[in-house]
C-alpha cells in the first residue's frame, strides 16, 4: 500500500469539518445533473453569472445574411471576446476552429426559409450529432401565438426529452413576427411556457416598460436578444437596462457584426453585461476601440 510506511495523520482528513456541498449558481438550474450544470457554467461565467453569447445563425433560414457573408473573416477574430457562440452545425463544421474553446449554442430548429411561414419549422439537428460537434446547448425556435404554434412548442419539448437523457441544456427562443407584438404581457406567457414546459434557459426580445416583469416571472435564465439593428450606443443602452431588469445576458448578432467596428463593440458589450459598466462609459470604450 502506499502509505504503508508512513501513514496519514488523521487530523488530515480533517473530520471536525463538515463537507461544503457547493451550490449551483444559476437561477432555477439547481436541481440539474453535473453535465448540464457543467455545460451552463461555460455559457455563464460563474463569477458573474451573466453571458455574452454572439449570434451567428441567421443563415439558417435568411442565407448570407450582412455581415456574415464570410464568417471566418468577421466573426472568428471576434471569438476571443464571446462567451458563447450560436451557430449552426454547417458552420461549425465549416468555420469555426476546434481550438477556439468558444462553447457552441447549437441551433437544432428549422425548415422554411424568410420565403413561407417561418413558424413551420421541425427539429433539424439529432441530439446524437449536437454531442459529436461538443454543443454546450442547443436552440429552438418557438412560436407562441404563430400559426404553427404546437408544432413548435413540441420541438422544443422533444428536444429537452432528448437533451435530459445527454445532459445537453436547450435554449428556447421565442420568435415574434409581424402579427405577435413585443410587450412584457406577451413575452411573460411566451418565455414562461417555454420554461414550464422545460426550457433550462430562454431568449426572448427587450421591451418597455416592464422588462423586469418578464425576467421575474420567468423560473431559469432569461438572456436579450439584440434584434434588429441600432446605433451602437442605444444597443448599449438597452443591454444595460436588460441587465439592470433581470436579464441574465445578451445574445447579439447583427449589434455586433454589423457594427462599423465589431470586435470593440462586442468588448463594449462585455464591459456592459460583466462589469455592470454604463452604458455612456461603454459607448465611449467603444468609440476608442
Amino acid at each position: 500500500m502506499a502509505d504503508h510506511e508512513n501513514l496519514a495523520e488523521g487530523a488530515r482528513f480533517a473530520g471536525s469539518v463538515p463537507a461544503r456541498p457547493e451550490a449551483f449558481p444559476i437561477k432555477g438550474c439547481g436541481a440539474l445533473d453535473w453535465g448540464m450544470q457543467s455545460r451552463l457554467a461555460r455559457i455563464f461565467r460563474p463569477a458573474t453569472r451573466r453571458t455574452v453569447m454572439l449570434a451567428i445563425d441567421h443563415g439558417y433560414f435568411q442565407g448570407p445574411t450582412t455581415g456574415l457573408e464570410r464568417v471566418d473573416l468577421a466573426i472568428v477574430p471576434l471569438l476571443p471576446y464571446a462567451d458563447a457562440l450560436m451557430t449552426t452545425r454547417g458552420m461549425v463544421r465549416s468555420t469555426i476552429p476546434p481550438a477556439s474553446g468558444t462553447p457552441i449554442v447549437l441551433r437544432a430548429s428549422g425548415g422554411p426559409s424568410v420565403l413561407r411561414e417561418l413558424s413551420d419549422e421541425q427539429i433539424a439537428v439529432g441530439i446524437e450529432d449536437a454531442v459529436r460537434i461538443n454543443a454546450c446547448a442547443v436552440a429552438v425556435q418557438v412560436f407562441i401565438g404563430g400559426e404553427h404554434e404546437t408544432q413548435s412548442v413540441r420541438n422544443m419539448t422533444r428536444l429537452v426529452d432528448a437533451g435530459q437523457r445527454y445532459g445537453i441544456p436547450v435554449l428556447a427562443v421565442t420568435a415574434v413576427g409581424k402579427e405577435l407584438t413585443r410587450d412584457a404581457r406577451y413575452l411573460r406567457l411566451a418565455t414562461r411556457i417555454c420554461a414550464e414546459l422545460g426550457a433550462h434557459f430562454v431568449k426572448t426580445y427587450y421591451c418597455e416598460p416592464d422588462f423586469d416583469t418578464v425576467a421575474a416571472a420567468c423560473p431559469v435564465p432569461l438572456v436579450m436578444a439584440g434584434g434588429r439593428k441600432l446605433p451602437e450606443r442605444d444597443a448599449l443602452i438597452m443591454a444595460h437596462n436588460a441587465i439592470e431588469n433581470g436579464a441574465a445576458g445578451v445574445d447579439m448578432g447583427r449589434n455586433i457584426f454589423q457594427s462599423d467596428t465589431p470586435e470593440a463593440m462586442i468588448r463594449a458589450v462585455g464591459a456592459v453585461v460583466h462589469e455592470s459598466v454604463k452604458p455612456e462609459d461603454a459607448y465611449d470604450q467603444y468609440v476608442r476601440g
